[in-house]
């Protein structure tokens, strides 16, 4: 086999372009995926392919089923197939809402982004990863996801994420006679431009958030994300990972007088 092709979703920036250095910087030849940043998407992919491994950028939104295959049909037919499948993208909402505030169209929007998505986006790939006895697919999920807390504000996004934890866990056992692996990485409160940035960057900043005491960086995840991708990682399947330095980002609590406040309102 020549090269693994790798085809990870919204990464033209953040975690996902992080992503896709560290598995072209492994050797494998690289399908961009981005919606609305043509521009970045374009950079990354010409910096790429000055690494030496092949690169495609391609536009789709994973939360449009008509999308979702075009995307998978364009990286197949212009690279050949589709080894490994990184599932980043997806939708979120960051205003803090009660789930009674929620519009219809927002409900629907983060759970096709964030779980029917990406079942659709695993399903397209699996046979061809089959054909060929082997496949790496990771999902994304965010910290003590496995757990199925409560996390007021974020019930549709956390909805989806937990669905999917059952989900990767279910693949992976069923596909796992097959050579292909599923796990999920859950990042920490990876803020801003820390997305992209390597691990000696962040190393001298402080964060009194986190017990590790310094900010998460976009390599932290990304390396393991390469580690899991290896081919000699196929003993490591259906996991949940925290990558979080130590940190629980969830408060499940509403302090009583911010709901009285809004029953006031």
């Amino acid at each position: 086999m020549n090269a693994h092709i790798a085809l990870i979703t919204g990464s033209a920036k953040g975690l996902g372009k992080r992503t896709a250095l560290a598995l072209a910087e492994q050797g494998c030849d690289i399908a961009l995926n981005y919606v609305h940043s043509e521009k970045e998407a374009r950079e990354l992919q010409a910096r790429i392919q000055h690494t030496g491994v092949r690169c495609i950028a391609v536009q789709g939104d994973v939360s449009r089923h008509d999308e979702i295959e075009r995307l998978v049909g364009t990286v197949q037919r212009e690279l050949g197939r589709i080894d490994i499948l990184v599932n980043n993208a997806g939708p979120f909402i960051r205003e803090r809402k009660l789930f009674s505030e929620y519009s219809r169209q927002e409900i629907l929007s983060l759970i096709e982004g964030n779980l029917v998505g990406t079942m659709l986006l695993d399903h397209l790939v699996l046979e061809g990863m089959r054909r060929q006895s082997w496949g790496r697919i990771i999902h994304f999920g965010f910290g003590h996801a496995s757990e199925s807390r409560a996390w007021p504000h974020r019930a549709v996004y956390a909805a989806a994420k937990t669905g999917l934890v059952s989900f990767t866990k279910t693949l992976a056992v069923e596909e796992a006679p097959h050579g292909i692996t599923v796990n999920m990485v859950c990042p920490g409160d990876i803020r801003g431009d820390n997305k992209e940035k390597s691990i000696a960057e962040v190393s001298g900043m402080q964060d009194g958030e986190t017990p590790r005491g310094r900010p998460g960086s976009g390599e932290d995840v990304a390396r393991v994300i390469a580690f899991l991708c290896h081919k000699a990682s196929d003993f490591i399947t259906g996991n949940i990972m925290d990558i979080s330095g130590g940190l629980d980002p969830i408060r499940p609590l509403i302090p009583s007088k911010a709901i009285g406040a809004r029953k006031e309102e």
